[in-house]
This record gives structure tokens, sequence and C-alpha cells, in this order.
């Protein structure tokens, strides 16, 4: 599912779990940024969250 990506995100974390991170995306054969998203849309579907209509833009030339 392709997505527009126009949002940027940057944490502070911990070595170990950078390098869980980095293991999980070299597993999947992912980037990390693309791991950091699989991780947290399972967590999300596990949770039932769903995204706030706020946050869903439309790209609008």
């Amino acid at each position: 599912m392709s997505r527009n990506k126009c949002e940027t995100l940057s944490i502070r974390t911990t070595a170990e779990i950078k390098d869980l991170i980095r293991q999980a995306a070299e597993r999947e054969h992912r980037s990390v940024a693309s791991m950091m998203e699989v991780l947290v849309l399972a967590h999300a579907e596990q949770s039932g969250l769903k995204a706030s209509a706020k946050t869903k833009k439309t790209n609008k030339k």
C-alpha cells in the first residue's frame, strides 16, 4: 500500500533498541524507517487504534 509521506519523525532511543530495530529491518529486507512503520501499524491494529480524520491529508497540487 503506497502512502504519501510528508511528515518527519525524530526520536531518541537507546543503542539496544536501535540495534533491535536494525536487526528486524535487515531480517525483513526493509529500511529502518519502513520497519518502524510496520511495527507501529501492527501495534495500532492489535490495539484497535485508528488514525484520526485530522491526520489524514490529501495531496492537493
